[in-house]
């Protein structure tokens, strides 16, 4: 028989076996990352967090992009849609306007990666623009049965909810990170500013 000698070359399943656990290693990492400071988050820390080099990360992931692809579920789709969803389910279109655009806002608050993607920091990642494309559908959808139910102002548009929600990414990617009680604070502001005047008669 045969002995293997010290310092031998691994077996296939031994270097299979490794690439699998630095590709869960820098996933867990990315996650972590993205959550935390957003999409655009140095490869060189991800890697750091990882244990493995930025060089790795391109020969597991192919670089950014690729990265980015394998962990938009967990740190951006699964939360977004959820929102999405829930507000389908909502009866009272004054009250899914309310939890739609609250809800949304949160989320931009809490997770940094939601802005990098409503702000379409990536175009080349073709999953990023994919929640891009199902984030204006209901956008679409919400603000159309809004206006015609007498809900919203009757000048605003699908294009006015998209620019609040794009201008508020802006300011909380590049700008001063506003308190939580002074930003829900204008979230309220925004949302009576949108709703729809009520008529005389109703006011009577």
């Amino acid at each position: 028989m045969v002995r293997a000698l010290a310092g031998a070359v691994p077996s296939q399943s031994r270097l299979r076996a490794d690439a699998r656990r630095n590709s869960e290693q820098i996933r867990s990492a990315a996650i972590g990352a993205f959550q935390g400071r957003g999409l655009t988050v140095p490869l060189e820390e991800v890697a750091k967090a990882a244990g493995v080099s930025k060089a790795t990360i391109f020969n597991r992931f192919g670089g950014r992009i690729g990265l980015i692809e394998a962990v938009i579920e967990e740190v951006v789709a699964t939360e977004l849609f959820a929102v999405i969803d829930h507000t389908r389910t909502i009866d009272d279109i004054g009250e899914r306007i309310a939890y739609y655009l609250t809800a949304l806002r949160d989320l931009q608050y809490r997770q940094p990666a939601v802005n990098d993607v409503l702000l379409r920091t990536y175009p080349h990642s073709q999953q990023l623009m994919e929640i891009c494309r199902a984030g204006s559908e209901a956008n679409d959808e919400l603000i159309a049965a809004a206006r015609a139910s007498g809900a919203l102002r009757p000048e605003f548009t699908a294009g006015d909810l998209h620019a609040l929600v794009v201008d508020n990414a802006l300011a909380l990617k590049h700008g001063e990170r506003p308190p939580r009680d002074a930003y829900d604070r204008r979230t309220t502001y925004i949302l009576d500013g949108i709703r729809g005047r009520p008529s005389a008669s109703d006011r009577r």
